[in-house]
């Protein structure tokens, strides 16, 4: 399902302290451009997840592939493959 997609993409985020208004930068580099901060790493992670899921809606509206995450895949057709 897509919540695994998300999930999966969670899994992969690396985060990193920073020293600025917002404390906390996260990102997965195996989806490009998708990146969030928050206040603290737990606000960064929530953010990071809508994130995610607004960058899966535009990319399947606008026809693009979708990389795997680990052994999860979303087909052109929004369906969900697992390997």
């Amino acid at each position: 399902m897509l919540i695994e997609y998300i999930q999966a993409a969670l899994e992969k985020a690396r985060y990193e302290i920073i020293e600025d208004e917002e404390t906390s930068y996260g990102e997965v580099l195996e989806l490009e451009g998708v990146w969030a901060t928050g206040n603290t790493l737990e606000e960064c992670r929530r953010n990071l997840e809508e994130v995610i899921d607004e960058w899966i809606v535009f990319r399947l509206r606008r026809g693009l592939m979708l990389p795997p995450i680990g052994n999860h895949l979303i087909k052109d057709s929004g369906e969900i493959a697992v390997a």
